[in-house]
């Protein structure tokens, strides 16, 4: 009985960290192989309750898919994303693709293009440079979908 008693406290201990897991939100992260920058933007969102899972392609290959998936190209940074029929283009942070998910605009999806140092994966947020995130709109215009100031 003891032992039963144990395993069910064992059980239940360990059922919040086994429920946030199963409720993490699945994203396909498409990247170059061995970029750094993108893993740490990966783990940001792991962090933040998204489940990424990526994919290793050849620079021409993934140039090609973003351009496939509607991100402009003066929009492209150096991973692509897909999440619910949406392109995440760069260093995008999770509370802006939340917002995204719940808001539903209609939209390609949301890039921060280039690398700016600061936002997630590229550096000390407190030390960042002012960015925007831009919201892609299915005819290739943009509009700033948030701002982060210098930190």
């Amino acid at each position: 009985m003891k032992r039963m008693t144990q395993a069910l406290a064992i059980t239940l201990a360990l059922f919040p960290a086994a429920q946030a897991l199963a409720e993490a939100t699945a994203i396909d992260v498409r990247k170059t192989n061995g970029c750094g920058c993108c893993l740490s933007w990966m783990n940001h969102l792991e962090e933040n309750g998204f489940a990424p899972k990526g994919e290793n392609m050849f620079g021409g290959a993934l140039v090609r898919f973003k351009l496939d998936n509607g991100v402009p190209q003066r929009m492209v940074s150096c991973h692509t994303a897909l999440i619910d029929g949406y392109v995440i283009e760069g260093h995008v942070p999770a509370a802006d693709i939340r917002r995204l998910r719940e808001e539903r605009p209609d939209a390609v999806g949301l890039a921060v293009p280039g690398m700016p140092y600061g936002s997630p994966g590229m550096g000390p947020e407190d030390d960042r440079e002012a960015y925007d995130v831009f919201l892609i709109r299915k005819d290739g215009s943009t509009e700033v979908f948030s701002s982060y100031a210098e930190g």
